[in-house]
């Protein structure tokens, strides 16, 4: 990120120092002495189709007259006709334009400007009128060369003013090319290191620009013919008999030789400030390089530029240290030439000291310094008004001293221009300097209450512009009656300037400056205000951003409120496209869909006017890469090629791999594989080959955006034909009928053929018996059947590839096995072992390997029941089966029915089926607990008992001993009272509770039980009547309106509470219920608590919860039992359960399970009116 600050008082502070280095200006309401300001060169070149206009300006009080000299002497512009002078001013117009000539007013003029105060004169104005002749008619001879000459044509131009600029070009404008063999030397020749055949042509054209009269001068097309060897001795042969020797000899290469400039040696002058030229040219072949060394010392770095193809040196901005040898070397395989230029800098003046003006008063002492140096060390000579010092009139107050004038006790009439002149044999320097002798008292120039506005912590410059003479002081104070400044926190500049280097919020204030001289004494107050700096508190980041992304650079500003700033954003220091994509708000650059072209630096600029800060930040667009171009297959063998390309745009985000994928034309057109992949660094890669492929490539280049779209296609490669490498792979044989053997493999893809005509040769033998081989070839298949095998042998089996050309090389054997049949012999010695009254354990012996005919893959267990021993009723049979994997001899069976009858046979398994069962088994289960009554059904409230009716456990699973009635009261805030427990016997089925109190609600728990324990428990709740009197009097209540509409608000409310909580649950929701079900849990671990007659909630027989308030139960008053027989379904897979080795169980019932009827049980009646009034209570 970038960011850069500019205050406009740091520019201010730059004029400021400026003026510092000047004269003091004199007012131009007071008298002084002309002041050239403005003049045409030394050196005036003029059109001399146009008027010549020489100008001169200058200034003075009074304002100065002027005059010109013409070759040193009075030119009288009032005699010649076609000469004016511009009203006040010295600018001499020359009409051309009607009638007059260029030429006859070449020559040196000078401009003189006078008044009462001394006279300033003007440099010598050289006026030539620029020159464009035509070349001289020439006679050219066409250049017959032989190849490999060297071969200079020259141009030689007119000599024009100023000296034309030289190029060549054909018939046909265009420019010649020209390199390090063909190039144009500084004189404009055109030099040929060696020529070539190519070379031949007959326009060869030097054209002359001269710029000032913009017109174009042209030479003469030259001709030049190169001659190859083989053609110069053709037609030498053709012109000499056959006793003449001849023969060219062939093209040989030669060592360089300098063809400019010549010599070993030469020098070269040139003068300070200016640009250097040297030049060698060379011819030689090979064509020479050049290389250039300054012996002693090295070329000035930052200074020094090499062009036309390193054949010419240049040197900017020369100076004497620039002195020395200069050795050009020009170089080809066979050897070097070099040359070595002396290379002079001389100097025309320059100044060291230019005199300045003085402004002294009456009495006062000054001096006027002209100090200049150059090489050779210039003279120095004073003029005062125009004329020699030496024969101008004599002023006491003066006195030369070489460089030096010094003035002492100056009165009015020492007032004078003086001229120095400081020249040598290459130049002069001119300078006026006048002396004004004034007795002024102080003025300043600045305007009262100037306004001036800085930011914190830069520079502050008051400007205290003033005049007097003799000089005045000056003085700075702060605030009108504050104190002088005085300290290192200011600087007092010489022009009257305050400067505070730093400042500060306190600055702010008013300033009064004073100057003073012995004639008088002013003052004048200024004021400062100083800003707080804009700044930028979030800058514009960098970013990277995908194709037709969006993306937005933040620039958000902190600035003085008295400031309005500006912001302006730039894309690579320029305006921003002229794009509606580009948005930019308030103190963000958004930019809308993203493309390549938007990628650079994009700047947010901020301007006051008092300061100005920027912010960069790149934008980098990133993209898949651009697709490789340019496939090339080289070094083709049988079995390998190398594939090269040239990588496409990887469009800023580097490329990471290519992947190489293929074609093959022969067997797959169309279709595209891989072939592997290579880092982004490389563009080459060896790829292994299958024979007889036609092979096409295709490259994919791959950044961290995604892959780029393939190449095009490289070249077709069709590999010759081989025998194949490889056999068939997954080899099997499985036999299925009893009576075959059935062989398959997967064939080779096309490609893995290696030539025409693949085939398959199919061998078997039958394992452990001294047979041969037999063998068959197929094609175009996968499986062999092999028929009248015997029943499940095994057999060896090898599959083997070959085409036209051979065999592949030997395959593997394989072991396969002939068809199975099923099983002969059923398992022995079969036992059962009864764990509990659910599960029992088997076991059996195995039966003999040669029986199973087969692959033995387990046992199949088939087990069911017979009847239950509590009941004497028959069902219908249904038979589970359970599959136990393997050479097992045991298994474990879930799910058993207490207190029943079962049977089980075993059978053995192998790939065709199952073998013959064994015998019957028969077994039997002990007692368990009984499943829960079959329902439990509450009537006859009274005020003081229950009548409680039920039915028997649908599974007894034993003999039943009793029945267990558990039950509590539950006051209005669902709490239980204390717990009274009942033994019934078993062969009741119903009972009279008595002794409850009235209203109230009971819970009750009922469960049967057997010898083993406790069956699982259902429970019910129900609710003893009011005494008659309060049931008559909220009958009555019941009766009367206000209660009906009371009745119908309140299932108004409750209708919108059901319809709120329905959409809740449909969303998700979920309800304070918990502490609900907590409140009404099993009995054993609930706390006691008060009867309190209210009503509870519903519970089934799984949590022995109460029912939820509003449940409604039909009017018998029944609570509906569940089927509670166990199920095997959970412990299957597929169709065949099974067990693991420890025993557990694995296996799966199969048949289907006959479900016995329930009877309809419900919950008790909803309540009656009084019934809702009681809860209220």
């Amino acid at each position: 990120m970038m960011k850069k600050s500019i205050s406009a008082s740091k520019a201010s502070l730059v004029l400021f120092l400026c003026q510092m280095i000047s004269a003091l200006d004199v007012p131009l309401d007071l008298s002084q002495p002309p002041t050239i300001t403005q003049q045409s060169p030394k050196d005036y070149i003029v059109d001399p189709r146009e008027n010549i206009v020489i100008q001169c300006e200058a200034k003075g009080k009074p304002p100065p007259s002027f005059s010109w000299t013409r070759n040193g002497t009075h030119f009288d512009i009032d005699k010649d006709a076609q000469v004016t002078m511009k009203p006040n001013s010295g600018t001499l117009v020359i009409n051309i334009m009607n009638g007059g000539k260029a030429e006859a007013y070449e020559g040196v003029y000078q401009c003189t400007a006078r008044n009462e105060r001394g006279a300033a004169i003007s440099n010598n104005i050289v006026i030539r009128p620029s020159r464009s002749p035509l070349w001289t008619k020439e006679k050219l001879e066409p250049n017959h060369v032989r190849e490999g000459d060297s071969l200079v044509l020259h141009c030689r131009p007119p000599v024009g003013l100023p000296p034309p600029i030289i190029f060549w070009m054909d018939n046909a404008f265009q420019r010649l090319p020209q390199s390090e063999r063909v190039s144009q030397g500084l004189n404009g020749d055109l030099y040929f290191s060696n020529v070539q055949p190519e070379d031949t042509r007959e326009d060869y054209i030097c054209y002359a620009r001269f710029n000032h009269t913009q017109t174009i001068q042209q030479k003469q097309p030259i001709s030049v013919k190169v001659f190859s060897m083989d053609s110069l001795n053709d037609t030498i042969a053709a012109n000499l008999s056959d006793t003449d020797i001849y023969g060219a000899k062939p093209v040989t290469e030669r060592q360089p030789i300098l063809l400019t400039p010549t010599g070993s040696t030469s020098t070269k002058v040139e003068l300070r400030g200016n640009v250097l030229l040297l030049e060698c040219i060379a011819a030689g072949l090979p064509t020479p390089v050049i290389r250039w060394i300054k012996e002693g010392g090295e070329l000035p770095a930052n200074r020094t530029f090499f062009e036309n193809f390193k054949k010419t040196l240049k040197i900017i901005d020369v100076s004497e240290a620039d002195s020395g040898n200069y050795k050009c070397i020009a170089r080809n395989i066979l050897g070097s030439a070099h040359h070595v230029i002396s290379v002079t800098v001389k100097a025309a003046p320059y100044w060291i000291t230019a005199p300045r003006n003085l402004v002294l008063s009456p009495g006062e002492d000054g001096t006027l310094i002209c100090r200049a140096n150059g090489n050779p060390k210039p003279n120095i000579s004073w003029l005062a008004n125009g004329v020699p010092i030496a024969i101008a009139p004599e002023d006491p107050s003066r006195k030369v001293d070489g460089d030096t004038i010094i003035f002492s006790h100056v009165q009015e009439r020492s007032s004078a221009v003086y001229q120095c002149n400081a020249s040598n044999e290459y130049g002069y320097l001119l300078a006026n300097a006048f002396v004004n002798v004034l007795a002024e008292p102080p003025r300043i120039l600045t305007p009262a209450n100037k306004l001036y506005q800085v930011i914190a912590d830069s520079p502050a410059l008051l400007d205290c512009a003033y005049f007097g003479s003799p000089k005045p002081e000056i003085e700075w104070f702060k605030g009108v009656k504050g104190s002088i400044l005085r300290g290192d926190e200011y600087v007092f500049h010489d022009n009257g300037t305050l400067e505070i280097p730093v400042a500060q919020k306190d600055s702010t204030g008013t300033y009064t400056c004073v100057a003073r001289n012995e004639l008088g004494k002013i003052q004048n107050e200024v004021r400062l205000e100083v800003k707080d700096p804009t700044m930028i508190i979030k800058q514009p980041e960098y970013k990277v951003i995908q194709r037709y992304g969006q993306v937005s650079f933040e620039c958000i500003i902190k600035h003085d409120f008295t400031l309005l700033p500006t912001v302006i954003w730039l894309k690579d220091n320029d305006e921003l496209p002229d794009d509606e994509r580009f948005l930019v708000g308030k103190d963000n650059l958004t930019i809308m869909n993203v493309t390549d072209k938007d990628d650079g630096t994009y700047t947010c600029i901020v301007n006051t006017t008092l300061d100005s800060v920027s912010a960069s930040a790149v934008l980098t667009v990133v993209a898949r890469p651009n697709p490789p171009f340019d496939l090339e297959l080289t070094g083709q063998l049988e079995r390998s090629v190398e594939l090269s390309w040239i990588p496409g745009d990887e469009n800023n985000s580097p490329i990471t791999n290519f992947v190489i994928e293929y074609e093959d034309g022969l067997h797959e057109p169309g279709v595209w594989h891989y072939q592997t992949e290579v880092p982004g660094t490389q563009t080459t890669v060896q790829l292994k080959l299958s024979p007889y492929v036609n092979y096409s490539f295709r490259v994919i280049a791959v950044n961290e955006i995604g892959r780029s779209q393939p190449s095009e296609p490289s070249e077709q490669y069709l590999t010759k034909s081989a025998n194949p490498d490889e056999n068939p792979s997954n080899v099997q044989g499985i036999g299925s009928e009893p009576d075959n053997l059935v062989i398959t493999w997967e064939s080779l893809k096309g490609f893995q053929s290696n030539g025409p005509g693949l085939q398959y040769k199919v061998s078997w033998r039958q394992k452990d018996v001294d047979d041969e081989w037999t063998s068959v070839i197929v094609a175009n298949v996968s499986k062999y059947i092999v028929s009248g095998t015997p029943t499940f042998v095994p057999y060896e089996i090898k599959v083997q590839a070959l085409n036209d050309l051979g065999y592949a090389p030997e395959p593997s054997e394989v072991i396969g096995h002939s068809g199975e049949d099923l099983p002969m012999v059923a398992p022995g010695n079969v036992q059962v072992h009864v764990i509990n009254s659910t599960l029992a354990k088997v076991h059996w012996d195995p039966v003999p390997l040669k029986s199973v005919r087969g692959h033995l893959q387990g046992y199949k267990v088939y087990y069911w029941k017979v009847q239950s021993l509590s009941r004497r009723s028959r069902r219908h049979v249904e038979k589970k089966i359970l599959t136990f994997r393997g050479n097992k001899t045991f298994g474990m069976l879930p799910g058993l029915e207490p207190f029943s009858s079962y049977k089980l046979n075993v059978r053995v398994v192998n790939g065709k089926g199952e073998g013959p069962a064994s015998p019957d088994k028969v077994f039997k289960t002990p007692e368990g607990v009984p499943s829960s009554p079959s329902f439990l059904k509450i009537t006859n409230p009274t005020l003081d008992s229950l009548t409680l009716e039920w039915g028997s456990p649908t599974h007894p699973n034993g003999v039943l001993t009793s029945y267990i009635l558990k039950f509590q009261p539950i006051n209005n805030t669902h709490e239980l009272g204390p717990l009274v427990e009942i033994r019934i016997p078993a062969n009741e089925s119903s009972l009279i509770l008595k002794n409850l109190n009235y209203s109230t609600r009971y819970k009750f728990y009922f469960n049967a039980q057997t010898s083993v324990g406790s069956g699982s428990q259902i429970t019910e709740e129900a609710v003893t009547i009011m005494d008659e009197a309060m049931a008559s009097r909220q009958v009555d209540i019941a009766t009367q309106g206000w209660f009906i509409g009371l009745m119908c608000a309140v299932a108004l409310l409750i209708l919108i509470l059901l319809i709120v909580c329905f959409i809740r649950r449909n969303k998700g929701g979920k309800y304070p219920v918990k502490e609900k079900e907590d409140a009404h849990a099993d009995p054993e671990i609930q706390p006691m608590k008060e009867d309190d007659g209210t009503f509870g909630e519903y519970s089934d027989a799984e949590d022995h919860k109460p029912l939820k308030k509003g449940s409604r139960t039909p009017s018998d008053r029944t609570v509906k039992k569940e089927d509670s027989d166990d199920s095997l379904v959970d412990y299957g897979e597929g169709v065949n359960g099974q067990f693991n080795e420890d025993g557990s169980f694995i296996g799966q019932y199969s048949g289907k399970k006959e479900k016995e009827p329930a009877e309809g049980n419900e919950s008790s009646e909803a309540p009656s009116p009084v019934n809702a009034m009681n809860s209220f209570v």
